[in-house]
């Protein structure tokens, strides 16, 4: 029925005379546990679409968005990206938010040089010349969130929560040695992982008040991922633990999973992000009226949505520099490529493919939206943690050094493997 839907939408837009060579994949679940989460972004991507076409389109043709809905299914968004590419023949795509889902999808995108917009905070350790990754590395979210509860709320004992893959597992990895690094003892460090769309909270919660059974301050790092949050949340409720008890920072929660909930009781607890809705500059007000008036005054933006805000204008203006949209060509006219975040600050594409960002520490308000505690400078994404031995001594150059692990000790490449 999802092809035929495909089929016939893609028939009327031949029928319309408005079908271009420039087509843009989306590759976002809009079914299954991580709909609540990407659906939005499927939303997004017709947006800036729709946009760029009243522009004039690029390079003189218009754009036509393909949607594809992998389904929450991490192998199905590898048979999905290849479709994109090989039988609707994709310029580029935009997709993916959990990391077992961009795993899934590499392999085929670098078998087939296609191009991806990866616009999810990440476990970092990745570095592929078909991957732009226009969300947050740790050094961008993770590390700078454990800071301020070490330095700003005194914590001691730290809930290392996730959902069970990569992306908490290696975000917790790095996290576990920060924290031991920092003087943190392994008892207080505990570490929890629970599988997608997890519902009984009740025990995990216990534990985690369990943990300041000797007065010591605890708090949660969450790694919590799609319809999983809306469980644990209203445990932590149900057990009335609030942000002044246990205070909780989620890499995964906001705007949008908020608005599924009753945030009463979730007043104070925290999210790190590079952007929130209430962030106020000139381009933010803009945004968020060109998204309400498209999508109804209910709808709220999140931060993936400014990473592909970022990440679409950044392809658009790369590949009007090259004149086209060949992968190889956009991807050498995208280093260094600036654009205004919507923060009030500029955003650089650098040659590791990462973005510089500002790193937000926000809290929750009872309208689900969040008051910006703490905000810095831009921050240049790290493809490889300086936090884990085998990691600090790697960098990524796909510009000069045309290698995404280069070994700086060595002065060697070290070929990255697809089978991920």
């Amino acid at each position: 029925m999802k092809k035929l839907m495909l089929a016939t939408a893609l028939t009327a837009v031949t029928a319309s005379g408005a079908l271009a060579d420039i087509k843009v994949g989306i590759l976002h679940s809009l079914s299954g546990t991580m709909a609540i989460s990407e659906t939005t972004l499927k939303d997004t991507m017709l947006m800036l679409i729709d946009e760029q076409n009243a522009k004039g389109g690029l390079l003189g043709e218009k754009l036509v968005p393909v949607v594809v809905d992998p389904a929450s299914d991490w192998p199905l968004f590898a048979e999905k990206a290849r479709e994109l590419l090989t039988v609707h023949d994709v310029d580029v795509i935009f997709g993916n938010w959990t990391s077992v889902s961009r795993k899934s999808v590499l392999p085929v995108i670098e078998e087939l040089n296609g191009l991806l917009f990866y616009p999810v905070q990440y476990e970092g350790e990745e570095s592929s010349k078909n991957v732009f990754y226009t969300g947050a590395a740790p050094n961008q979210q993770a590390i700078p969130a454990t800071d301020y509860f070490l330095e700003e709320l005194g914590v001691e004992k730290f809930a290392l929560l996730g959902t069970d893959y990569v992306y908490p597992r290696t975000t917790n990895k790095i996290l576990n040695q920060y924290l031991l690094d920092k003087g943190i003892p392994a008892d207080d460090i505990f570490v929890n992982y629970t599988p997608f769309g997890h519902s009984d909270w009740s025990k995990i919660v216990a534990d985690v008040v369990a943990l300041g059974a000797d007065g010591k301050k605890v708090g949660v790092i969450s790694t919590i991922n799609g319809d999983a949050n809306i469980g644990f949340y209203k445990e932590l409720a149900a057990a009335g633990v609030s942000a002044d008890d246990i205070p909780v920072v989620a890499f995964s929660v906001g705007e949008e999973e908020l608005s599924g909930l009753d945030t009463t009781n979730l007043v104070g607890h925290l999210a790190a992000w590079n952007y929130f809705q209430s962030a106020e500059s000139d381009a933010n007000t803009a945004f968020i009226k060109a998204w309400k008036a498209k999508m109804g005054e209910e709808r709220v933006t999140n931060d993936p949505m400014e990473a592909h805000y970022i990440g679409f204008n950044m392809w658009v203006n790369a590949a009007t520099a090259a004149g086209s949209t060949d992968v190889d060509a956009v991807r050498t006219a995208m280093y260094g490529q600036t654009f205004p975040n919507l923060t009030g600050g500029t955003a650089e594409m650098l040659v590791n493919h990462h973005l510089s960002k500002p790193v937000l520490i926000g809290e929750i308000r009872a309208d689900g939206q969040f008051d910006i505690i703490s905000q810095t400078e831009e921050v240049p994404g790290d493809a490889w943690t300086d936090f884990l031995p085998e990691s600090a001594v790697l960098m990524s150059d796909w510009k000069d050094l045309g290698c995404g692990m280069y070994n700086t000790e060595t002065k060697s490449c070290v070929q990255l493997k697809s089978n991920y």
